[in-house]
């Protein structure tokens, strides 16, 4: 009897298996869940799904809280969702019970966007993705009678345009670290400016090992193999600025095109938590004219306000992501 195995050409353990057919299978994440259009049962938060491209495929869940009056305006937080350009969707169950209780707590209306994921869709394809998201949350400021017809009403109804902020955690705190450089250099529709941004333990790495990193086997280091698996013509490679935006001949952190940032680290159990603040540092000694924050919370782990909600340090990571929106 001929045997069903299916052949393995590409692994990335213990994310993402790739075979000989071209078919990928995804060996961690959260199944997806529908949207929540007549309110979430504990957050009282209303989602829908919309599609805001057809060619490339972008669409969104867009999240509205529980209103206190019709004519709120709220802030608009436009998201990005993590697991290393190859993992978890805006639609999955972890990413839903996330923003719920994110967009209850700070009570702004949130685009979480559904990008493409390497390797069927190799980046920058997540970059572009997320920019034509961003320019159509813009694209809703100024609009005319005629223009309304085919627009978002929660956007158009009660999203403040002066208080836009990008977010996204681990890889997509990389891609609001990327879009808001973009912005600095291209102009949102609109006139649109980004107000703030928020990188939770953002997903960033280099050649060479910084403070505790050990420099023994760096280059096995999970961190830097996915840049290579999502990423593999990357000028520079692993010293890409996109990944790796610290350094000799990288753009200056002064241009990020926001008023305000806050980065959030997740201590000595988070890999990724010495490239957080070393990031923080190098914008903090830039010449950026806006305000820096860095929050660090500490016994949390990668990614533990996703996972583990109900926890205090959770609890406390969405009380200044609030605060900061506000």
């Amino acid at each position: 009897m001929a045997s069903t195995t299916k052949e393995v050409t590409k692994e990335l353990l213990p994310l993402v298996r790739v075979y000989k057919d071209g078919s990928v299978e995804r060996l961690l994440g959260s199944p997806h869940v529908p949207p929540s259009p007549d309110q979430d049962p504990e957050t009282g938060v209303s989602s829908k799904d919309v599609t805001i491209s057809q060619n490339p495929p972008v669409s969104a869940r867009l999240y509205l809280p529980k209103l206190t009056n019709h004519d709120q305006k709220l802030p608009i937080l436009v998201y990005f969702h993590g697991g290393g350009f190859c993992l978890e969707s805006a639609f999955s169950f972890i990413s839903q019970r996330y923003l719920n209780r994110l967009v209850s707590e700070s009570q702004a209306v949130a685009v979480s966007v559904e990008y493409r994921l390497a390797p069927e869709h190799l980046l920058p394809a997540a970059y572009e993705d997320c920019w034509t998201a961003l320019q159509w949350v813009a694209s809703h400021h100024k609009t005319g009678d005629d223009d309304s017809i085919n627009k978002e009403p929660w956007l158009l109804n009660h999203g403040d345009f002066q208080r836009v902020f990008i977010a996204g955690d681990s890889g997509g705190g990389n891609i609001a670290h990327n879009i808001a450089m973009r912005a600095s250099v291209e102009s949102l529709n609109g006139g649109v400016k980004i107000f703030g941004a928020v990188l939770l333990q953002p997903y960033f790495w280099g050649s060479e090992a910084i403070g505790t990193e050990s420099s023994e086997d760096h280059e096995k280091n999970l961190s830097n193999l996915i840049w290579g698996f999502v990423y593999p013509s990357a000028p520079g490679g692993i010293d890409n600025a996109m990944i790796n935006p610290v350094g000799p001949g990288k753009p200056s952190l002064a241009k990020l095109g926001c008023s305000k940032l806050l980065v959030c680290v997740a201590g000595k159990e988070d890999d990724l938590s010495e490239r957080g603040v070393w990031y923080y540092n190098a914008v903090k000694e830039s010449d950026f004219g806006g305000e820096v924050d860095l929050f660090e919370s500490e016994g949390g782990g990668h990614a533990f306000h996703i996972f583990r909600p109900d926890t205090e340090n959770a609890k406390c990571l969405f009380k200044r992501f609030a605060s900061f929106l506000n």
